[in-house]
């Protein structure tokens, strides 16, 4: 059974920014999951980019909301990797906050 985590990063970058610094980094944050390495895809429609990458012989997918002040992340970890889905989900907050922080 799957296991959902949702993530909402609060920026001030407004849409298009944010977007774009998701566009040149999400690869890099995703990767952060335990033996990620695998395959990875991604597709955007609109402001949502829908992702799966492969991790420790499963399929992690979900899907990022781009918004107007914040950036919300839906996440389904598969199997044994649901076990440490607090720790990962304080990963990604951070890896996603340092990619969104104004420079």
């Amino acid at each position: 059974m799957a296991t959902p985590i949702t993530i909402s990063i609060p920026h001030q970058l407004g849409r298009a920014e944010a977007r774009r610094r998701i566009e040149a980094g999400f690869a890099k944050v995703i990767h952060q999951l335990p033996g990620s390495g695998g395959a990875y895809s991604e597709r955007w429609d609109g402001d949502r980019l829908t992702f799966s990458v492969g991790a420790m012989g499963q399929v992690v997918a979900g899907v990022v909301d781009v918004l107007d002040a914040a950036v919300t992340m839906e996440i389904e970890l598969p199997g044994v990797l649901g076990l440490v889905a607090s720790r990962l989900r304080d990963r990604l907050q951070k890896a996603g906050q340092l990619l969104l922080t104004k420079k």
